[in-house]
């Protein structure tokens, strides 16, 4: 079925500014619909079919976003709340009331979150039925040991009727306070600092650095974010599509 959208609403959908500023753009001559201009503000578009310039440049209508944040300490995952600052509240989008984080991260806790308005790609990353890869980084308060890695390797119980999937912990220091890597297959409560609490240690500093294979933007400091580019969305859709439900 053709998808019609009224000519501002497209504009201001793709972040060319708010609806009432696209209106006076329109209305100054300066968007054209198939080469041709228009300054009809509810002038109906064709999506995908139509060619709508603004300025000159073309703008390709996206349905759905996709952004990777950097997650900084002290935001909440969520898309409201009534105490503190969202990881929504950041992003600058006209679509932002559509958006949502692609799973959680503990308010103290920093790195990879896909945030989005794709709620089937969300649905495929999460569900545990997927087995989606989570990497973490992680300060430990005491010595991880060979025993450890083992024993996360064969299913750490955290007090739940079941014990958590089988999990990869490879460290990269043994210390009074440790350094490892931790791949986790699922996004139980607070699970990361509760498979170490199981072992008698305290995660001190916790940060997702990759999600389904996607890495974390070496560039993107706490609190930034960019769109994920076009590849980066093809491997996701790509890894949720090897994987059965």
């Amino acid at each position: 079925m053709e998808k019609l959208l009224r000519l501002d609403k497209y504009l201001s959908d793709m972040d060319i500014g708010s609806r009432s500023q696209v209106r006076t753009w329109i209305r100054k001559g300066r968007v054209n619909i198939n080469s041709i201009s228009c300054k009809k503000p509810d002038q109906k578009v064709r999506v995908n079919k139509d060619e709508v310039s603004f300025d000159g440049q073309i703008i390709i209508y996206e349905e759905f976003l996709y952004y990777m944040l950097n997650k900084p300490a002290g935001l909440v995952s969520a898309t409201t709340d009534n105490r503190d600052k969202t990881v929504i509240d950041i992003i600058e989008s006209t679509k932002s009331k559509e958006l949502f984080p692609v799973g959680r991260l503990d308010k103290d806790t920093e790195g990879l979150l896909i945030i989005s308005n794709d709620g089937e790609l969300a649905h495929k990353l999460l569900s545990p039925k997927n087995k989606v890869d989570k990497v973490y980084y992680a300060k430990v308060n005491g010595r991880v040991t060979n025993e450890d890695v083992e024993a996360f390797l064969s299913g750490i119980s955290i007090g739940e009727p079941k014990p958590c999937l089988p999990a990869k912990l490879e460290v990269l220091s043994s210390d009074d306070i440790s350094q490892v890597y931790l791949t986790i297959q699922e996004g139980k409560f607070h699970q990361v600092k509760r498979m170490f609490k199981a072992v008698g240690k305290e995660v001190i500093y916790l940060k997702r650095v990759s999600m389904a294979g996607l890495d974390l933007d070496p560039l993107l400091k706490p609190g930034d974010y960019r769109r994920l580019t076009e590849d980066e969305l093809e491997h996701l859709k790509k890894v949720t599509l090897q994987k059965k439900e």
